[in-house]
């Protein structure tokens, strides 16, 4: 199955950018993933392209309108040859915690359409008709929703098979398992007094085996008490 994203942003070349400059590009180039970009102000009307107005009820900021994104949104399903197995995805600071779970669990999903939010957010119509998920990154405001959405996309793509070089490489990262990852070392030796372990030079793989899985616990323990409480609580079970 190869992998249709699209993103909806009032600013493409914010997310090009990043996109020329990333897995994602390499995803794309080897055929994995097809991304669309889409600028909600092409659907609009005017010489301003206004995709912005003044809230309903009063009240500081502006909003966006629901049209360029009805609009915007039914030209993906179009290009997308309809809804059936499409996602629609919004970044918002109401919506549940994205987590690597979440990458895991949209890296099936056919079609993805990510919804980039500006100023106090988008009109609510726009959400009850179409958005399937919101996720949020954290419990933050971000001024524009272009950051998480490629917060999203990257998260998803690296876990697509044949992305990275080694796939390994990402069963082995922090949240891929129940604990944090181990620390990483590379040339040289030593660096300012600052001496790699030895233990990973030695050559016993088996030494190497138990002195990460120490390092994940000690690790895990102190930076994140959580995880492991959760971590403990479900080898209990």
């Amino acid at each position: 199955m190869k992998q249709k994203i699209a993103i909806i942003t009032p600013v493409p070349d914010m997310v090009e950018s990043v996109i020329q400059n990333s897995m994602i590009r390499k995803a794309v180039d080897k055929g994995i993933l097809d991304i669309h970009i889409v600028n909600p102000r092409d659907f609009t009307e005017g010489t301003y392209r206004q995709i912005d107005d003044a809230p309903y009820g009063g009240g500081p900021g502006m909003v966006m309108m629901a049209e360029p994104l009805f609009k915007a949104i039914d030209f993906v399903i179009d290009k997308f040859c309809g809804e059936d197995g499409m996602r629609v995805l919004y970044p918002s600071p109401q919506g549940i915690p994205w987590c690597q779970d979440s990458a895991e669990e949209n890296k099936s999903v056919e079609k993805i359409v990510i919804i980039c939010g500006h100023y106090k957010g988008v009109d609510q119509r726009v959400i009850d008709k179409y958005v399937t998920h919101e996720y949020s990154m954290g419990d933050f405001v971000l001024s524009c929703g272009e950051i998480p959405a490629l917060m999203i996309v990257d998260s998803i793509v690296r876990l697509l098979p044949g992305v990275l070089n080694d796939i390994n490489s990402s069963k082995s990262d922090t949240f891929s398992s129940e604990l944090l990852d181990v620390p990483y070392y590379t040339q040289p030796r030593e660096i300012k007094g600052m001496q790699v372990p030895d233990v990973l030079l030695s050559g016993h793989h088996s030494k190497i085996t138990d002195w990460k899985k120490e390092q994940q616990v000690e690790i895990t323990k102190s930076k994140r008490p959580d995880i492991w409480k959760k971590y403990i609580n479900n080898k209990s079970e």
